[in-house]
């Protein structure tokens, strides 16, 4: 199995993410977009340490977690042991997931991970098999029109202003001076056109769309966060066979 390169940040990462979702900035948004998950089973895709999974089951869904990275999958494996909530935890490439049966989840999210997955295509395409037909799939991103190759912040006389360059450069990109994970292993770029016609192509339907801004802690910390959207945050479903979409 190919090796995550959070492996080697696995440890850096729990403790710089944090180990609850509790107080995320934008994940009331993917929540809002979720509604009700009890006695649902529901895949965290790319779930690292757990974090979203914990809250699923604080809910009362079915879950099963699915990462790359054996590093962060242990850390959240001894979170489990700890506080068992009856999480399912399973080392696994997206791009296939050839231990995964067809229409085995009624949801399946993807938090803040589209961005470190090298192939958004056989991604998408494995997120429509594992759904069952009418099945959810939230995912929250790095906005694409903000986090490109080539970007950066300054304040002007108006306030601050976000820098775009290299929009239609997509790939892999990395940043010395990101902090967070585009610092330490980079991350993967594309349009929004990209994401669009690939949940299309997938045969997933777009329901709904946030760009959540940031408020209180995080506005005063990033100001530039409160001017443009930093995450885009969508809904989309697997169109049943015989039903419009």
């Amino acid at each position: 199995m190919t090796e995550s390169a959070y492996d080697e940040i696995a440890d850096w990462y729990d403790t710089w993410a944090g180990s609850s979702i509790h107080g995320d900035a934008f994940f009331p948004a993917v929540e809002e977009l979720m509604g009700e998950v009890a006695g649902q089973h529901i895949c965290d895709l790319a779930c690292g340490q757990g974090r979203v999974a914990r809250r699923l089951a604080e809910c009362g869904a079915s879950v099963t977690g699915i990462d790359l990275s054996a590093n962060l999958l242990e850390i959240a494996r001894r979170h489990e042991q700890a506080a068992p909530q009856g999480i399912d935890y399973l080392q696994g490439d997206v791009r296939s997931l050839e231990e995964v049966p067809d229409s085995a989840f009624d949801g399946v999210i993807c938090f803040m991970a589209l961005m470190d997955i090298p192939d958004l295509v056989p991604t998408l395409h494995t997120v429509a098999r594992i759904l069952r037909p009418g099945g959810w799939f939230i995912f929250a991103t790095f906005h694409p029109a903000f986090h490109t190759p080539r970007s950066g912040e300054m304040e002007s006389p108006d306030g601050w202003v976000r820098t775009i360059g290299d929009y239609f450069t997509e790939g892999h990109w990395r940043s010395d001076t990101r902090t967070g994970p585009p610092g330490k292993v980079g991350a993967y770029h594309y349009m929004l056109s990209t994401y669009l016609n690939t949940l299309i192509d997938a045969g997933l339907t777009l329901e709904r769309v946030s760009e959540p801004r940031a408020t209180a802690t995080l506005a005063e910390a990033r100001p530039i966060w409160a001017e443009v959207p930093p995450v885009l945050v969508a809904r989309c479903r697997k169109v049943a066979p015989g039903q419009v979409a």
